[in-house]
Order: C-alpha cells, then sequence, then structure tokens
C-alpha cells in the first residue's frame, strides 16, 4: 500500500502458479484493500459456504467464450495450438471463523485437444472481477505471461548469481538488484525479441561498436543493416550457441 503514491502511473501484479493458492496470502491482500491485484493458479478445490465445490461450481452453465493460442514446445512435448473454452464466476471463498474473501474463479479447459495429449485446463483465481470474455482472456494472458517471469528470475539468480552477493549493507545490495534487475530483463527481452521479430534493425537494439564487436569476434563481416535475429545468434555462439539446424533458437544461457 505504501509503493502506491510513488508508482502513480504502474499496476502492480502478483501471479503465481499453484504453490501461492493460499488463504493467508489472498486475506491479507483484501485486508490491505488489494494494493496489488493478484492471479494465482488453484491448487485446492474448495469447499464453499453453501455446499458447492469450487471447480464445478465456476463452469456451472455456458461458457463465456473461447481462446486459442500456440503452446509453447516444452522437454519432450512438441509445440501445438491450444482451443480452450473459458468460464468466470464470482464467489466467497471460505477463510476461516465465518469469514470470506472474495475472488472470481477462472476455469480455461481445452477441448479438442490431440488423442495423445493431455488437455490443457488452467484454474484461476483473482481478486479481479470479469464481466465478459474479453476481460476473462486478458487475465488468462496474464497467467501466460508467468513463464517469461520465471525466465527472468532465472537469470538473476543463475546468471547474474544474486544469492551468491557477500554486501555489507542494505544499501549496496538494493544497488546491485537494481542493477541487476535490468541486466536480466535486458537479456531475456532480447531473446523473446529475437524469436519474435527477427528481421529487425538491430541497431534499434545495439550500439554500431556492439554490433561490429559481435561480427568481430565471430570473424565475420558486418552487413550494412544486419538483422537483430543475426547479431543476437552471434552473441549467442559466444557463449557455446552451435546454430545448427535442430538446435532452434538461442536461449538466455547462451
Amino acid at each position: 500500500a505504501e509503493m502506491a503514491p510513488a508508482l502513480p502511473d504502474t499496476r502492480l501484479v502478483y501471479v503465481a502458479d499453484r504453490e501461492a493458492d493460499l488463504m493467508p496470502l489472498m486475506a491479507r491482500a483484501q485486508q490491505l484493500g488489494t494494493p496489488a491485484d493478484w492471479l494465482v493458479r488453484a491448487k485446492h478445490n474448495r469447499c464453499l459456504p453453501g455446499g458447492d465445490k469450487l471447480w464445478a461450481h465456476a463452469t456451472e452453465g455456458v461458457p463465456l467464450g473461447e481462446i486459442t493460442f500456440q503452446m509453447p514446445a516444452r522437454k519432450d512435448v512438441k509445440a501445438r495450438p491450444v482451443r480452450q473454452q473459458l468460464w468466470a464466476r464470482r464467489i466467497e471463498l471460505p477463510a476461516g471463523k465465518g469469514a470470506t474473501v472474495s475472488a472470481t474463479c477462472i476455469v480455461a479447459r481445452e477441448i479438442g485437444a490431440p488423442p495423445d495429449a493431455t488437455p490443457v485446463e488452467w484454474r484461476l483465481l483473482t481478486n479481479r472481477t470479469v464481466a465478459n470474455d474479453l476481460e476473462a482472456v486478458a487475465l488468462i494472458d496474464w497467467y501466460r505471461a508467468r513463464w517469461e517471469i520465471e525466465m527472468l528470475f532465472d537469470v538473476l539468480k543463475n546468471a547474474c548469481r544474486v544469492e551468491a552477493l557477500q554486501l555489507g549493507t542494505i544499501e549496496k545490495l538494493e544497488r546491485a538488484l537494481a542493477l541487476f534487475m535490468v541486466v536480466a530483463w535486458r537479456i531475456a527481452y532480447l531473446m523473446r525479441s529475437g524469436r519474435t521479430c527477427p528481421d529487425l534493425d538491430a541497431a534499434l537494439f545495439f550500439d554500431p561498436d556492439e554490433i561490429h564487436s559481435a561480427y568481430l569476434l565471430n570473424d565475420q563481416d558486418a552487413p550494412d543493416k544486419p538483422r537483430l535475429n543475426d547479431v543476437l545468434r552471434l552473441v549467442a555462439r559466444l557463449g557455446g550457441f552451435l546454430g545448427r539446424k535442430s538446435d532452434g533458437e538461442p536461449g538466455v544461457k547462451t
């Protein structure tokens, strides 16, 4: 709540997976007046005050609409399109001693999944209200952004090694974290931009000296207008990326 005046044009959002399906967290947010929006994947099929089970109650009636997106490849699982039906229902979650927490339960259930695939179903809880299918889709997109958030913190912890910092004061630690957060964001942003917008002019992202260095260190002549993805692949080669046809695009590590 104290951060709100310092960030007047910033919307704070807490997004988390099933380990954050914790009633004390939701109750505390409500007690504080919800200074940040929250969206968590539901782990517990709670019993509601009226006796219904949460997930069955949320999916009563016709769906609000549908969403279609491309599920990215994972280990031993190929990328594929996913089509989900959406439900959203405002509910009161029991919070102990007669208290309740107001929340919206969103269920996104895959239809038409391939016979050899496990249908993708997400059950989400949030403080946000949902009036129509577009608002439900927006919250689904928030949850789908969770992987980008995890990747950012993976870089922060395992590449920048912030947990190994041995600084003497909290002020020094805060300054170091501020710097490394920018570094981690930059790496994740470049990787994602190279995959989604590979043909952009590299000069939009790198200084001329940086572009020249990438080609020089790889013993190549720079073209007049190098593409973003070409420069990123050259940088990744210095980190061990081989660039074979089966290697796909470089990740944050390389």
